[in-house]
């Protein structure tokens, strides 16, 4: 039987995606039993991959107020640097107008990993730095494996970001030549008398000498391993520090979500170019923009273009979450989503642009997926992430690209499931979406992550909580207020579903977590100590290398270096099928 039935029009679609709330998987659902022994069952292998170096830096702003224990924040505050082991500069940093000590770097949030296609062993992962998660106070890190992913002897923060409160959103990708561009987002503010975030602009602003936002580039120089350390990175281009994009003013003209793609393909006429792309909210509503450079084998690229605006439905500007892949004939690919702030951020369309020049000119937007509802997860206080991934084959189907979109919703049960699309026909027509989550019915997965690996096999990695909390102290759940012990619905575990290019499922739902974790735990507070609400990073990461599917994602639990059950990054390795 042939599961990839494709649909056509907006009418067939949006009835797809209302008839996939209570459907069950293709691959049937498995019992709790079954997708716990998966992890060992399928050779999946864990890496603590931050606890392997301790990491500090002084903060532009420092953050005095501190959580406790019986807060669930055993290890709450800043803390003095103990001493770091990456060789990562410390303090006196040029970009600052401040002389604070250096702390101590605990939790680590928000994933992304990448592998480098000019050497499989070779992988990048990053995440965001914190030294308070009470402040929302951190730089961009990032970890450094010559292995395969079994040591990261080389990693702590991007520098050259010191001199802003936060930079956020860790993105990133290799180029041609093993070199690889962190694409940020650096942004001032300081602190309210109850701990909010105040975003000043001029004078007021924490640091007046850099702009209060930007969207910026880094490179890390392509070295063989035990010749690369953690201060070897490009924050410049021409002598000035390497924009894309500022603003002037922190308030309404605020660019985020940023991510990025660079043209790896030998046959592409656009060979080495590097796109970066982003919103900025003007306040409301939003533009998507473009702009991009071409790479040099040294690490260096040519002037960023002018961003451009991108193509949006009339009468529907809030559009948001560009997630850009490039084709091996050079053609760009990205998803474009619309959530308009009239109905809450919450109604979510899909929709799929390209670019066949370089990022010149522009088709579409094409309708993939109407009416996402943005979930708000059960019984814990993370919000929800980045509600849809964007995913691209790379060997042709009947003479197009496979493009592929997974995407949480929020069911008319108020669970959150997770859903896959795709199109065999450059997005002329997309397939009747399918849940990918196969635990019980009542029970929640969130926050998905689509690729495609080299011999076409679709990955889709994703949260899920079906299974019950830990009890043992290495949990850290004894910290939990909310004493989740036992608990479905509550702590979290990664897992991944394979499928073939026409999304046959490949097998069951695999389980990548080798310990389930409490995601309550030294969280942290997005806009203010005072607040409920915690995050954990609006996506994670996943990748393809060697054979392997790699993914980077969270966990809170004690692997035997994590005492005080910061969050720290893991990274998973499973064969592919």
């Amino acid at each position: 039987m042939n599961r990839f039935v494709m649909t056509v029009g907006v009418l067939v679609v949006a009835l797809a995606v209302g008839a996939a709330a209570f459907a069950a998987p293709p691959q049937g659902t498995q019992s709790d039993a079954a997708f716990a022994a998966s992890y060992r069952s399928k050779g999946v292998v864990n890496v603590s991959a931050t606890t392997q170096r301790i990491s500090c830096y002084a903060p532009e702003v420092a953050y005095a107020t501190a959580l406790t224990a019986a807060d669930g924040y055993p290890g709450g505050g800043e803390t003095p640097c103990p001493g770091a082991t990456t060789g990562e500069q410390t303090s006196g940093f040029a970009t600052q107008d401040v002389a604070n000590a250096p702390v101590l770097v605990k939790d680590h949030s928000e994933s992304d990993i990448r592998v480098d296609s000019a050497n499989p062993l070779h992988l990048i992962g990053q995440s965001k730095w914190f030294v308070s998660a009470e402040g929302y106070n951190h730089l961009i890190g990032f970890y450094e494996s010559w292995d395969g992913g079994k040591t990261w002897p080389v990693q702590g923060h991007v520098p050259g970001y010191e001199g802003w409160t936060d930079n956020t959103d860790p993105v990133g990708a290799f180029d041609p030549w093993g070199n690889f561009y962190s694409l940020l987002l650096p942004y001032e503010f300081v602190y309210s008398n109850s701990g909010g975030h105040v975003f000043n602009n001029g004078s007021k602003q924490a640091n007046p000498g850099q702009p209060p936002e930007a969207i910026s580039v880094a490179v890390h120089p392509a070295k063989p391993a035990g010749q690369q350390s953690a201060t070897n990175w490009i924050t410049s281009h021409n002598g000035h520090p390497d924009f894309v994009f500022t603003t002037s003013n922190a308030d309404t003209n605020t660019p985020d979500k940023q991510w990025i793609a660079i043209d790896t393909n030998p046959l592409s006429p656009h060979y080495g170019r590097v796109y970066a792309m982003f919103t900025q909210f003007v306040f409301n509503p939003s533009r998507i923009l473009v702009s991009y450079a071409d790479a040099h084998a040294d690490g260096t690229h040519t002037d960023w273009s002018v961003p451009q605006e991108l193509p949006t439905i009339p009468g529907h500007p809030f559009d948001t979450y560009l997630l850009p892949h490039v084709a091996p004939d050079g053609t760009l690919f990205t998803t474009v989503t619309n959530n308009p702030v009239s109905k809450g951020f919450l109604n979510n369309s899909i929709y799929l642009i390209s670019s066949q020049d370089g990022g010149v000119s522009w088709q579409g937007p094409t309708l993939i997926a109407p009416s996402v509802l943005t979930p708000t997860y059960l019984n814990t206080t993370f919000t929800e992430g980045i509600v849809n991934s964007f995913g691209l084959g790379t060997k042709q189907v009947n003479g197009h690209w496979p493009l592929y979109v997974a995407y949480e919703n929020e069911d008319p049960d108020g669970l959150s499931r997770v859903y896959l699309t795709g199109s065999l026909d450059g997005g002329v027509s997309w397939s009747a979406p399918i849940r990918v989550n196969d635990g019980p019915d009542d029970v929640e997965a969130l926050q998905p992550r689509v690729e495609a690996a080299a011999n076409g096999t679709v990955a889709v990695a994703f949260y899920d909580r079906r299974l019950g909390c830990p009890t043992g102290s290495a949990s850290g759940v004894q910290f939990d207020p909310l004493a989740p012990a036992g608990k479905r619905n509550f702590c979290v575990d990664t897992a991944i579903q394979f499928y073939t290019p026409n999304l046959t499922p490949i097998g069951q739902n695999i389980r990548l977590s080798q310990y389930t974790w409490d995601p309550q735990l030294n969280a942290p507070k997005r806009s203010c100590v005072c607040s409920t609400s915690t995050f954990l990073g609006d996506y994670f990461g996943l990748d393809f290398g060697g054979g392997y599917a790699y993914t980077s994602s969270i966990s809170t639990y004690d692997y035997g270096q994590n005492p005080s059950n910061y969050q720290q990054q893991i990274v998973a390795r499973v064969a592919l099928p």
